[in-house]
């Protein structure tokens, strides 16, 4: 007779082997008493999803005693109102969803994370039509290759000639309170073309803009940059590369080049679930944690399998091709311009996974910025917002045990942090503005573009 195992039956032998155990060796550990074990998370279909890929296909999720399923979502605020509702235990989100929905931007509702999933990982496409206006704008190296990093200044002849002929300049973005936005936002208005604003009674975010940004879903950028109703966006993998192989845009500059290791995506829990279900929080957090590590292992040897595993169709469903572009290390800008670009795609080194506070105070003093936050906050409101949805101390503990049961290495992590990391140098960011996390107010002071004091948009 042949007997067939699930991986759950596998798993409660696997368990009960180890309870039956009366000693544990060096590099053992107890399992967690998870109080849910059965989950759902939810993602968009994004390469910088791979942690969730990873930690289900490599089975870290199962040795925590977790039985998830991934589900991929239409957008993002189905996925936020999905995990509001329950029905999906946590998900891959957008860095500025836990933060605008807690302060009540949008959607109201205490949303935490644990994690942070990457670092890098989007570009900035252009079409073709714009792209041929800005060329006789910019700098050529002795390859006759544009220099990068390309600043937006190029672009800003080419918004006043659609200006003077009438002609609106729109671009695509992938949410509100999306670090696409914010990029966007920030490489635009460092070339001295203004964004736009929100107020409360306008939320457009079009306020005064020479270029007028609104949402488009991800999947969707290519094919509404080339029906001409955007004329460039901003989005993650493999959205830019696929402008590229169409031959219907031209990626401009990443957000690496905009400000270096700038953090990206996260995992996001209501706060209740990680009240409820601490061990499950903990256990989540830790194979996610070893998902990262395995991404970015030995020089980003284990990428091309990734490459493989993120282009089935139940992940990101795109091109092994189009996806292996940024995802091993290269990117494509200008057909045939491929350059390497290592750390286009960090999910583990540099502390990448740690959630630190002064990058949920970047998200916030963007918000402020821009009027999603309409009135001026004390540098203490920023802090202690951002320890309200940050919590590194879950994703500590998670770490500790990862390094006694030696899947991890001491030196991963920072233990010592205050939350903070140290200020990202101006040499590190577009515009040459340096950015302290623990001093907001004077950040947002020292920006051309943007509110601030007791600024309000219109006013």
């Amino acid at each position: 007779m042949t007997m067939t195992f699930t991986r759950r039956t596998a798993l409660a032998l696997s368990a009960l082997a180890l309870a039956s155990a009366t000693m544990l060796t060096p590099g053992q550990a107890e399992m967690l008493e998870v109080e849910k074990d059965e989950l759902k998370f939810g993602f968009i279909k994004l390469t910088d999803m791979a942690p969730l890929a990873i930690a289900y296909e490599k089975g870290y999720f199962e040795d925590e005693g977790l039985f998830v399923t991934l589900e991929p979502q239409a957008n993002w605020k189905v996925l936020l109102d999905r995990v509001i509702t329950g029905e999906l235990d946590g998900a891959h989100m957008l860095a500025g969803q836990p933060l605008a929905a807690t302060i009540g931007f949008g959607t109201k509702a205490h949303i935490v994370t644990p994690f942070s999933m990457d670092l890098n990982g989007n570009g900035i496409t252009v079409s073709n039509e714009v792209w041929e206006l800005m060329k006789p704008h910019l700098e050529s190296g002795p390859d006759g290759k544009p220099v990068h990093p390309i600043k937006a200044d190029a672009l800003k002849k080419v918004v006043d000639k659609f200006k003077a002929e009438g002609r609106p300049f729109n671009m695509g973005m992938v949410f509100p309170v999306s670090t696409h936005n914010y990029e966007l936002r920030y490489w635009l208005a460092s070339g001295g073309i203004h964004p736009g604003f929100y107020s409360p009674s306008d939320v457009s975010g079009q306020i005064g803009a020479d270029a007028l940004l609104s949402v488009t879903p991800p999947p969707q950028m290519p094919a509404t940059l080339e029906a001409g109703t955007i004329d460039g966006y901003c989005v993650g993998e493999p959205w830019n590369q696929a402008a590229v192989f169409k031959g219907i845009g031209v990626p401009v500059i990443t957000d690496y080049e905009i400000w270096k290791n700038n953090p990206e995506k996260v995992f996001g829990l209501t706060k209740e679930f990680t009240e409820e279900n601490p061990n499950t929080t903990l256990a989540l957090t830790k194979a996610l944690i070893r998902a990262a590590k395995w991404l970015d292992e030995n020089d980003n040897a284990n990428r091309p399998e990734a490459v493989e595993i993120l282009a089935r169709s139940e992940y990101v469903g795109a091109d092994a091709e189009v996806i292996a572009n940024s995802m091993t290390g290269t990117f494509e800008y200008e057909k045939g311009d491929k350059r390497e670009v290592p750390d286009f795609n960090v999910f583990y080194r540099y502390f990448a996974t740690y959630p630190y506070y002064s990058d949920a105070v970047w998200y916030l003093s963007q918000m402020r910025r821009w009027g999603q936050i309409s009135d001026a906050k004390s540098d203490e409101w920023f802090d202690e917002t951002a320890k309200s949805v940050y919590l590194p101390d879950i994703y500590l503990k998670a770490a500790r045990m990862l390094v006694e049961e030696g899947h991890v290495a001491e030196a991963d992590f920072p233990w010592d942090s205050d939350g903070y990391r140290a200020p990202t140098p101006a040499a590190d960011i577009i515009d040459g503005i340096a950015y302290d996390g623990k001093s907001p107010n004077a950040y947002l002071d020292s920006l051309t573009i943007g509110l601030k004091g007791d600024e309000v948009a219109g006013g």
